[in-house]
């Protein structure tokens, strides 16, 4: 039969472009062949075997074992053939490299290529297997990196790469391996997780990441590990676990970090492993185990803490495992400690098994394993027991609770129950006392410890002295000063007192360290256009950390509060006003504060808009001799300037011309035809300008008498008397001259009593249709050129703006009345001004004098 078997045989060579070696027949053949006989069943087996038959055994193959040869290339035409094979072994041999398509689509579901020298994988190198391959296996390879997306393989299940050479993990380099439920990437060397490293394996349930160089854990390279329920990385060189590194790890079940560097616990070490039940941290050199490390693990049932150095975790913390309520298990062999408190194991009611052998205690007190109802093992060893009085209680405990063959405990004090074991003390030998006492001298040893931790450099200072000479009780004082003290200086000191029977510890002291608030960030004065976004920082640091509260021109009001256009976000240190208006224009003060003090900073925000017209310019129509108002308000920020213009040319200003309100208002008293026309108010500021025209109509008045007095001028009669003549002449000029004197006293007198004027005034009377908020704004706010009178009375003077303002004669003070014109019903508010003329009744005109109109005014000024 096996004769007949070769010519099958010989053809499986030519599958793989390396050499068979001393292996002549194969597995895979065998099998099919075993499997074809029992279909065939034949009575002359070898008629039924012909060649044919041999290959079609061949093409019907689905298991074909080629490990430990020397294959040093993969043919896809020869394995085209094996359209039934389902497992494919090439381990032990010499393949180098894996190249794109070197598989063809065959149903192959079970990959090996173990202990081989491949060092590169072709991008497509397994293309072709992505519908079938459930099992891959490159242990002990050469593979220095695993290339991003490598492996299109969704169907992949269990994926190997231990013994190679990779140090580094990219991100995404498992991707498109949806399927995959178990990695193993041991002994590797690798030093660095990249996030996402393992993103996209959607239903890893096994992570194995053991004897690597890995430093810490984080949740950046845990991302996307949403289903992992195992995860081992013993073995590393991990020193710290992030915060919140376990945030996608949620169904983590067991976690094994033993055989690393760890030396903190941190508190929140664990959150966020809900549902774990196994914890192995072991073999590492934790000495610190804060308040709530464990906290979170509420239904974890083992841990495993043996052979670390947390011998003042369980001396003196009250009930660090306290939050650990399912705890069943508990392994703490050899981590130093020497003494067992009744606050040691505090919550752990349902704990079923309590390794504390390899340790060398030396007291433990009554009741410290009590509140354990469910305690069934108990693992003790050690020889270097104070068996004092205090220890009575611990033999018949131990014996009625059956832990006799698992506790191996002996006495090393006093000196007469030296090595001998507690079961055989009598009750009566466990004695308090002088001599219990001084039968020791151990060495008294003092440290500090900080937050529980020990202080190994810190400056101490110990002195003995006796307490009294009776009693010969020697007292010591140790004391810890600290110099240069910083915010790291805070935090809970204690002391501890130790000899070679146990340690004492004092009640924590804190230590609470505070400095006045500075700024890191301060907030800017800020300029920003009107609608767009106002972004004001302001950050501080102190200790305690301050708070950090805004407010706005020194209160609380804040008009973009009110329409949800303000955003405070603390984490940034951001204060966001969107869609900024007018009314936001003010001082921000940023304010930070703690217990030790308060410190402030102020920005001013200043919104700028263009120039616009609050109200729509209003022509005016006025009867001759009234007061004239024009209108121009304005709105933009900053305050746009305002400029007047007549008939496109410069306003000629005069002494009936004002202006108010930042020159938003042109009054004109005792309007003439002269100033009918069109104005123009032009507005601007740093982002543009307006302008806008209103149209002015001055109407006759009716109750002026129009037309100057006719007269002549009557010359002298000749006399023919010259000398005569000469004599009358003279006489009348110095009459005349005399008379011409008197006339311009009289006249000036008359005037100054007779003209009504504004002198001075912070109010200006004008029509009810003026708004109040900018009669109250005072007069002048922009000076424009004018006229005034001079000083003879005779003419109006020119003056420029930079004289400082425009004023009109006052009145005559010691007069009692004012000529005003009652006969109008122009709508004016009084002027009230003790320098100005009282209006009693309707308002007229102003400044009309003598129920006459006023002369116009002449064409032309002298002046400069």
């Amino acid at each position: 039969m096996a004769s007949e078997l070769l010519p099958a045989v010989e053809l499986m060579p030519f599958v793989f472009g390396g050499l068979m070696g001393q292996r002549r027949e194969t597995l895979c053949l065998r099998d099919c062949l075993n499997k074809r006989q029992e279909l065939y069943d034949t009575p002359d087996p070898r008629t039924a075997l012909s060649l044919s038959l041999s290959l079609s055994l061949l093409f019907a193959c689905s298991r074909m074992q080629q490990a430990n040869n020397r294959i040093s290339r993969i043919s896809a035409e020869r394995l085209s053939s094996l359209v039934a094979l389902e497992m494919l072994d090439l381990s032990n041999n010499n393949i180098m490299e894996v190249r794109a398509g070197a598989f063809p689509p065959v149903p192959l579901k079970n990959l090996l290529m173990n202990n081989n020298r491949i060092s590169t994988l072709e991008h497509g190198c397994f293309s072709n297997l992505s519908s079938t391959l459930l099992v891959l296996k490159l242990n002990k390879n050469r593979l220095s990196s695993i290339p991003p997306k490598i492996f299109p393989l969704p169907h992949l299940q269990h994926l190997e790469l231990s013994r190679n050479r990779v140090r580094r993990i990219e991100g995404l380099t498992f991707h498109e391996l949806h399927g995959l439920r178990s990695l193993k990437i041991q002994r590797n060397g690798i030093t660095r997780l990249m996030d996402g490293a393992f993103w996209g394996l959607n239903n890893m349930e096994v992570l194995q990441l053991e004897y690597n160089n890995l430093t810490e854990v984080s949740k950046g390279w845990l991302y996307g590990l949403l289903t992992l329920q195992q995860l081992y990385l013993s073995h590393n060189a991990i020193i710290r676990i992030k915060p919140d590194a376990w945030e996608f790890c949620q169904k983590l079940a067991e976690l094994d970090l033993s055989w690393n560097q760890l030396s903190r616990l941190e508190e929140g070490s664990f959150v966020g492993l809900s549902v774990l039940k196994q914890l192995h941290i072991g073999n590492n050199r934790i000495s610190f185990i804060a308040d709530g490390a464990f906290r979170g693990l509420a239904n974890l049932q083992a841990l495993d803490l043996k052979h670390n150095e947390i011998s003042w975790t369980i001396e003196d913390m009250n009930g660090p495992f306290s939050a650990l309520d399912n705890l069943r298990k508990l392994f703490l062999q050899g981590n130093r400690i020497r003494s067992v408190t009744r606050k040691s194991f505090t919550g752990l009611d349902l704990l079923e098994q309590l390794d504390l052998s390899n340790n060398a205690i030396m007291s433990v007190q009554a009741n410290a394993f009590s509140q354990m109802k469910k305690l069934a093992e108990l693992h003790l060893n050690t020889s270097s027991l104070l068996c004092d009085c205090q220890l009575k209680w611990f033999s018949p405990w131990v014996a009625e609770h059956a832990f006799l063959p698992l506790v191996n405990a002996s006495c090393a004090h006093p000196h007469l129950l030296k090595g001998r074991s507690v079961f055989t003390v009598a009750h009566d030998e466990f004695v308090c006392g002088d001599s219990a006492a001084s039968s020791s001298d151990s060495p008294m040893t003092f440290a500090w410890k900080k937050d529980n931790e020990i202080l190994n450099d810190a400056e101490i200072h110990n002195q003995a002295h006796l307490r009294s000479q009776v009693s010969e009780v020697t007292e010591y004082t140790t004391t810890l000063q600290l110099r240069h003290v910083e915010f790291t200086s805070e935090g809970r000191y204690q002391c501890v007192i130790s000899n070679h029977f146990g340690s004492s510890y004092s009640t924590k002291a804190k230590l609470t360290v505070h400095m006045l608030p500075y700024f890191t960030k301060m907030p800017m004065d800020l300029t920003i256009r009107a609608g767009a976004t106002a972004r004001l920082e302001c950050a501080a640091s102190g200790h305690p950390s301050p708070q950090i509260a805004w407010q706005k021109d020194g209160g609380t009001d804040f008009p973009a509060a009110r329409e949800r256009r303000m955003h405070v976000m603390p984490r940034d240190d951001v204060f966001f006003i969107v869609d900024v208006k007018t009314e936001d224009v003010g001082v921000y003060s940023c304010t930070a504060q703690n217990t030790a003090g308060a410190v402030s900073a102020n920005a001013t925000l200043t919104v700028l808009e263009t120039p616009s017209f609050l109200r729509p310019l209003m022509d005016r129509v006025v009867v001759k001799g009234e007061t004239a108002v024009l209108q121009c308000i304005a709105g933009g920020s900053p305050p746009p300037r305002l400029n007047w213009t007549k008939d496109d040319s410069p306003l000629q200003v005069t002494e009936r011309h004002f202006f108010a309100a930042g020159n938003q208002l042109l009054i004109i008293v005792d309007a003439a035809d002269a100033d009918a026309g069109t104005y123009t108010c032009e507005m601007s500021n740093p982002l543009g300008t307006e302008r806008g025209n209103l149209r002015l109509t001055v109407m006759p008045n009716p109750n002026c008498d129009s037309g100057p007095a006719a007269g002549g001028a009557l010359g002298p009669e000749e006399d023919g008397w010259t000398t005569v003549g000469i004599v009358i002449i003279a006489v009348v000029c110095c009459v005349v001259g005399t008379s011409l004197v008197w006339v311009v006293i009289i006249y000036h007198t008359r005037r100054r009593n007779e003209d009504c004027s504004v002198t001075n005034t912070d109010e200006t009377n004008l029509p009810a249709d003026i708004p109040s908020y900018l009669s109250s704004q005072g007069t002048l706010a922009e000076h424009q050129d004018g006229f005034m009178a001079s000083e003879s009375g005779s003419s109006l003077q020119y003056i420029s703006s930079s004289s400082g303002g425009f004023y009109m004669s006052p009145k005559d003070i010691n007069s009692k009345t004012c000529d005003l014109d009652t006969g109008s019903d122009a709508d004016m508010e009084a002027a009230i001004d003790p320098l100005l003329c009282h209006y009693q009744g309707p308002v007229g005109s102003l400044l009309r004098r003598s129920n006459r109109c006023s002369p116009d005014l002449p064409d032309t000024y002298s002046g400069e």
